[in-house]
């Protein structure tokens, strides 16, 4: 099972995204674990996700969760703005499948 966490300003508009992505996952025959939270508390969660995935609201904070991720050797990378907007789950899914990959 891969653990893909998001984070957001609150923990909270990323919620449906979150519900989407799972029906993607499950749709591919993709063993997920898919949770949001707030971007506060991403220092938590270091020990217990494949892949940290930051919403466009607090991109502004990318440098700051490399810096926490990376040492862990977890991947992070902002969501695009389109793909979180529209609440493109499948899109977001393959996003966060492509960094565990790298």
């Amino acid at each position: 099972m891969i653990t893909i966490k998001l984070f957001c300003a609150s923990g909270m508009s990323t919620s449906v995204l979150v519900n989407k992505m799972k029906e993607a996952a499950k749709a591919k025959g993709v063993d997920a674990e898919i949770i949001a939270y707030p971007e506060s508390q991403m220092d938590r969660h270091l020990d217990s996700m494949d892949v940290a995935l930051l919403g466009p609201q607090v991109g502004y904070t990318l440098g700051k969760a490399k810096s926490l991720c990376e040492p862990k050797g977890v991947p992070v990378e902002v969501i695009p703005m389109v793909d979180y907007g529209m609440m493109n789950g499948a899109k977001v899914l393959d996003l966060a499948l492509s960094l565990i990959k790298r």
